[in-house]
């Protein structure tokens, strides 16, 4: 008998309970697995109400039953879809029965989204682009994986790499007819042309996307300053709720504190850190390293200090992230503190706060740039596209030294845009991108 996968299930929907749950199953024997717990097969593509039940133990629940056979489906296999309520006991009766079907397990994380990749439902810009969607945390984050998901870049890359062919068969064409000189220069010409022409494409592509691949990891932002300046208030003033420990003793925050803002769109953690100071207390003196660590390693430091301590200066930081000086509790000095590149708050009250977020806005659009995702998201893709367009570059380079030189070059770009689509030699690559997904997809 020739092999067939094992057909897998999971949970397709949030946590329980719920209102409605999703169980999904994925592989040859989904059939079974309907036949089974509804009676038989509904028609396909058409939601069918109809009861659960298992046979051993009787109704499970009322729910919507969907069939979708094989190819003409989201992973290309017979997939079955089960939409019930969403209470735990539920689910787990439904599991239950589908544990006692031979042939089925539960899948692992990704699993579902992989078969898709294998039997061409999508290629690998496109599965890591639904991987960033689900865990967009705000808006641009959405629009960027939105992209992916569309096959933007995935689109973009198939056609490079076949006009790259295209020009490889011309070179090679020169090579069969070796003999007539004529002909292989009549076959080059035309062929570096276009390879010239992909090869600026690709470049504008890179350098266009340069800064896109920093949005899914978001802004780091730390809150630097001496005990008791206000960091943790300030914190708190700007994600809007009580993230942090606020207290009158100096040196109450110990270790490192990371909240996760959305800021108009960009995705920003805030990092709020124990006050630099000297002391003999060898657990603050650790939460002291932490924090002159997080400080060095983030893109911002806003360096906090009280309005009217003009004793304080910043302390010579290894990063070279910019340092913002922002003085704070000025509801209760008089003390001026205007200057350039100060911020004058007070995180108690808020006075002051919306002139720093806007500046901090300001920074993130300037960092991740202000206009529409662009396609390159990952270090992966402009790795590889970098290693197409040296290839490209070189091949037309070393045109003089050969047609054989030329077209070895050709296939090593045609390879690079094969390993950023996932059709060839990705089997190393495929494990530590569909782990990250979680089960269900």
């Amino acid at each position: 008998m020739p092999f067939q996968p094992p057909t897998i299930y999971a949970l397709a929907s949030g946590r329980p309970p719920s209102a409605i749950a999703i169980v999904r199953v994925s592989g040859p024997r989904a059939a079974a697995a309907l036949e089974m717990l509804c009676g038989g097969l509904p028609r396909a593509r058409l939601a069918t109400l109809t009861t659960l039940t298992a046979p051993d133990t009787g109704p499970i629940d009322q729910a919507v039953a969907l069939w979708f056979p094989a190819p003409h489906s989201a992973t290309g296999e017979d997939v079955a879809e089960f939409q019930l309520h969403g209470g735990r006991a539920v689910i787990a009766a439904l599991f239950a029965a589908l544990e006692t079907i031979e042939g089925l397990r539960p899948a692992e994380p990704g699993e579902f989204t992989r078969r898709a990749f294998e039997n061409g439902k999508l290629d690998l810009t496109e599965a890591e682009g639904l991987d960033d969607l689900i865990h967009a945390d705000t808006d641009r984050q959405r629009r960027q994986a939105l992209h992916q998901l569309r096959g933007l870049l995935g689109h973009r890359a198939q056609s490079w790499r076949q006009q790259i062919i295209e020009a490889m068969a011309l070179v090679e064409a020169g090579i069969d007819f070796s003999d007539e000189g004529d002909v292989s220069a009549e076959l080059m010409a035309p062929a570096l042309a276009r390879v010239d022409a992909l090869k600026c494409e690709i470049q504008e592509t890179l350098a266009a996307s340069a800064r896109s691949e920093r949005l899914r990891e978001g802004l780091q932002v730390a809150i630097a300053g001496p005990p008791n300046a206000g960091k943790s208030t300030l914190l708190n003033r700007l994600v809007r709720r009580e993230a942090a420990i606020v207290s009158p003793h100096a040196g109450t925050t110990r270790d490192v504190i990371e909240v996760h803002l959305d800021l108009d769109g960009y995705p920003v953690t805030l990092i709020d850190t124990a006050g630099l100071r000297e002391t003999p207390d060898p657990v603050e003196q650790e939460g002291v390293r932490r924090a002159r660590a997080r400080a060095e390693a983030a893109d911002l430091v806003l360096w906090l200090c009280e309005a009217d301590d003009a004793a304080s200066t910043p302390p010579e930081l290894a990063g070279d992230a910019p340092l913002w000086v922002v003085r704070n509790k000025i509801d209760l000095t008089m003390t001026s503190v205007a200057g350039e590149g100060t911020f004058a708050i007070s995180a108690a009250t808020g006075e002051g706060v919306d002139a720093l977020v806007t500046a901090l806005v300001g920074f993130a659009r300037e960092t991740f740039g202000g206009g529409e995702a662009s396609l390159v998201s990952r270090a992966r893709h402009r790795a590889l596209l970098t290693e197409t367009a040296e290839a490209l570059a070189r091949a037309g380079q070393r045109a003089g030294e050969g047609d054989e030189i030329v077209a070895e070059e050709l296939r090593i770009a045609i390879y690079a845009l094969g390993r950023l689509l996932g059709r060839v030699d990705v089997e190393e690559i495929l494990d530590s991108i569909f782990r990250e997904f979680c089960i269900g997809k």
